[in-house]
């Protein structure tokens, strides 16, 4: 289950003090440590994000499934994605939408079948397209024939799966919030954690006359990780896939896998929730150290899969929030003990209040922040490859984050390509979210009652849900968009499919999805942009962000420049102080299409919200 990006930013805790700073200081110029050239497929990879009930109908019944997935590869292809990440198209009560799973070793009746799944394998495979699969590890559904019978009892054989407790003695009788009567008298919660969605993480099972944890809804009780059995049926549920042929997992929620084995309260944050609960902070419930020793282990297992045949290296991606970057090193590992190939780097990709270079409101791009952990990207993961994102299926698409309603059409182009630009054209792997590269926006519900999203339900104003970000795939103008012939499809189709869309995009010369593929095959095909490093370049500028992707012998060095203002700007650079020779830019993409292909590398300018890619000559 996926956390919005509000609530995750308050969970980033600070790591072990001591944690060494393996970068230099910001500086001049800044160059990334030199990584070999790595066939690892996912080294250089673009991942598309599929949430399935949304990508594409099969069978007319209003929700997206496996076989739709499949009739639409040729797209995929054609967009020139490495793999898709599909969210969760395991059975369950879709409480959360599959993020509360009920069996891991099967495919969900409204998703297909088995058989589907390995249709969909084998297809993507001559599409030269990997499957990587989201993996819940922290909780299941309360439905999963493990917890139906360790609620049961306390002497069933999965009696410890699951968080159990006792409670504590109810000092007011019964009176207090959440209190029951146990075997010995009235009793409440152990302690105060607050639920990530509300309220208390403790539910009461008279079965059981205990309290069970939760840390997401009350429908979604946390497996105990302390039990090598749970360990154990995990792996072997990850297994399963990876013998079908899966390239990987993406793991959600990957650090709330432990809570601290005391209990011991939180910190109160001095508010109370939506529910009225006082919310608490979460040192006791995520990124606990015993997180990494289950990574470690897991990356062995994976690890031990033949690498020779398709679909060759098997990879790990993390849902990482962190608060910074040395934080986010941590998931990778050590070289004698790796952890996660591919921790997503969210500092770069979404905007978050509080931080002291965010002093730009939404809707800005703001030129110091994109900087700077652009550059800790580069310099202080000690070479291991970021994994840059900018959209998901939990908050709201960047499209209508970097732009605001004032600007023009022209403009919130712009900028999203700006964003592309920054996705694709960096020193790192890029995930993509289904329709990013058409520039959907967020159709948030307008009214409680059209909410589908269990989060907007109960949180309804404040907290409007998921379900903006989630709308179905705008293939076509028609009044389904292409997604389904049912004309009561699971979400609404939003009202501006009929300008926007896969049929409109690939018809127009300009358009963001020709600028995403253009993109994507020159990452792929050009030396400097597959495999050089990274110099930033005229750090002082307050309006341009330039870089040179240095490339391996032989090959030219390749500039990227973009304006993040609404002017036109002029650029000055000195190559030949950082060792970079050529007089000359040949663009290879450019978002102003009346400018020179050819111009002086020392001083150019671009106009407002314009990308540059150019080669030095």
């Amino acid at each position: 289950m996926s956390i919005p990006l509000p609530i995750r930013i308050r969970t980033s805790l600070l790591l072990i003090a001591g944690l060494l700073c393996l970068a230099p200081a910001l500086q001049g110029q800044l160059t990334d440590a030199t990584d070999s050239i790595d066939s690892a497929w996912w080294k250089h990879a673009v991942i598309y994000e599929i949430y399935p009930r949304s990508f594409q109908d099969s069978n007319g019944d209003g929700i997206g499934d496996l076989n739709g997935i499949t009739h639409r590869l040729d797209y995929l292809q054609h967009v020139g994605v490495d793999a898709i990440w599909i969210a969760p198209m395991y059975p369950s009560p879709q409480v959360d939408f599959g993020y509360d799973i009920s069996n891991y070793t099967a495919v969900d009746p409204q998703y297909g079948t088995l058989a589907d799944f390995d249709r969909l394998l084998a297809a993507a495979k001559t599409h030269h397209i990997r499957i990587v699969l989201d993996m819940v590890l922290n909780h299941t559904s309360d439905k999963h024939p493990w917890f139906v019978d360790s609620a049961s009892s306390r002497t069933n054989p999965h009696a410890d799966w699951y968080i159990w407790n006792d409670g504590k003695p109810d000092p007011t009788n019964g009176k207090a919030r959440n209190a029951h009567r146990g075997p010995k008298g009235w009793v409440v919660p152990p302690n105060n954690w607050s639920s990530i969605f509300q309220g208390s993480t403790w539910e009461w099972v008279e079965s059981r006359q205990q309290f069970y944890y939760h840390f997401f809804y009350k429908q979604q009780p946390d497996l105990n990780w302390r039990n090598p059995a749970v360990e154990k049926a995990m792996f072997d549920s990850m297994r399963f896939w990876l013998d079908r042929g899966v390239a990987g997992f993406r793991l959600d929620a990957i650090d709330t896998l432990f809570e601290d084995s005391e209990l011991r309260d939180e910190s109160l944050l001095g508010h109370n929730d939506a529910s009225g609960f006082p919310a608490t902070g979460y040192e006791r419930t995520s990124n606990l150290p015993e997180v990494h020793d289950v990574l470690r282990r897991m990356r062995t297992m994976i690890d031990s899969y033949p690498r020779a045949a398709w679909p060759n290296d098997r990879v790990l991606i993390g849902e990482t929030y962190t608060a910074n970057t040395a934080e986010l090193l941590h998931w990778y590992g050590t070289p004698t003990h790796p952890e996660l190939q591919l921790p997503m780097d969210t500092l770069v990709g979404f905007h978050q209040e509080g931080d002291s270079f965010t002093t730009a409101p939404v809707g800005a791009l703001n030129l110091v922040y994109f900087r700077k952990y652009l550059t800790e990207m580069q310099t202080e993961l000690a070479g291991n490859r970021p994994l840059l994102v900018f959209d998901n299926h939990d908050n709201p698409r960047s499209w209508d984050r970097y732009t605001t309603p004032a600007q023009s059409p022209a403009e919130k182009l712009a900028i999203a390509k700006l964003i592309a630009t920054v996705l694709l054209a960096s020193r790192s792997d890029a995930l993509m979210y289904y329709g990013q590269e058409l520039g959907m926006t967020t159709e948030t519900p307008k009214r409680k009652q059209d909410v589908r999203d269990p989060i907007g339900i109960t949180g309804w104003p404040a907290e409007k849900g998921r379900d903006g970000e989630r709308t179905p795939m705008q293939w076509t103008a028609a009044p389904l968009a292409g997604f389904t012939t049912n004309r009561d499809p699971w979400l609404p189709i939003p009202p501006n499919h009929n300008t926007i869309n896969v049929a409109s995009e690939t018809a127009k010369p300009d358009s963001l999805l020709r600028w995403y593929r253009q993109l994507i095959a020159l990452r792929r095909s050009n030396p400097a942009l597959r495999d050089g490093t990274t110099t930033f370049l005229d750090n002082s500028n307050p309006s341009v962000l330039s870089y040179a992707r240095i490339a391996p012998a032989g090959s030219k060095t390749v500039l990227i420049s973009m304006n993040m203002t609404a002017e036109s700007q002029t650029v000055h650079l000195d190559l030949a102080s950082t060792g970079i020779h050529g007089t000359h830019l040949y663009a290879l993409l450019f978002d102003a299409p009346d400018s020179a292909a050819t111009m002086d590398a020392t001083s150019f300018t671009l106009p407002p919200f314009t990308s540059l890619i150019a080669e030095v000559r």
